[in-house]
């Protein structure tokens, strides 16, 4: 596997981080100890017996309490100080061959992580406001076939899976923005309204 490769695949991990740490960690620790992949020195902390039990019990944890509207938004504040690390870490230890990391590669696969964790965490947030209760789920689960599908396609197809993430990254900042600006017309339209007499009610534009 070439430079490009190990660099898009670092890329990749520290994206997928953003959106599920600890299920990222579990995958590349139980392709390394599987031998589907031979992972680079500073990877195989993640063959751990430690580290994959640890993060196999967290990524069940994280796997229910994404699905709870409210507490998925909780669970995603707190993991910002899991899930940029992480990323960050990936990234790093996949382009190190002698296990040195570089602050360079360090700081883009935090920004990586830094940038789908804030997609995800937007879109969350926005969905919690909702009446429907199912579409957390939904998303969840999503994202949960999105980061298995994509680890196991960066192998085989680094660039394909590249440009999976960059599509779906994409998406998810039209979502945010969608969102965002339809939850402000909601509140402009209520503040209209609170200020109007009851028959003569703004109409919603």
């Amino acid at each position: 596997m070439n430079e490009a490769h190990l660099f898009v695949i670092g890329l990749l991990l520290a994206w997928l981080s953003g959106i599920r740490a600890y299920l990222t960690v579990f995958g590349v620790g139980l392709a390394g100890v599987l031998g589907w992949v031979e992972l680079p020195s500073a990877l195989q902390a993640t063959q751990s017996p430690w580290v994959l039990g640890t993060c196999g019990a967290l990524a069940v944890v994280e796997f229910f309490a994404d699905k709870i509207p409210g507490v998925d938004s909780v669970w995603d504040l707190l993991q910002t100080l899991a899930r940029i690390p992480a990323g960050a870490f990936l990234a790093a230890a996949t382009l190190s061959p002698d296990g040195h990391l570089g602050a360079g590669v360090l700081a883009l696969g935090g920004g990586a992580a830094l940038l789908s964790h804030g997609l995800k965490s937007g879109v969350r947030a926005m969905l919690n406001t909702s009446p429907e209760p199912f579409s957390n789920g939904v998303v969840s689960l999503v994202e949960d076939g999105l980061v298995v599908g994509t680890l196991s396609l960066a192998v085989a197809h680094p660039w394909l899976a590249l440009g999976l993430g960059v599509g779906v990254s994409l998406l998810l900042a039209v979502c945010v923005w969608l969102l965002w600006h339809w939850a402000w017309r909601g509140l402009r339209w209520l503040g209209r309204a609170a200020t109007s007499t009851p028959g003569n009610q703004p109409p919603l534009r």
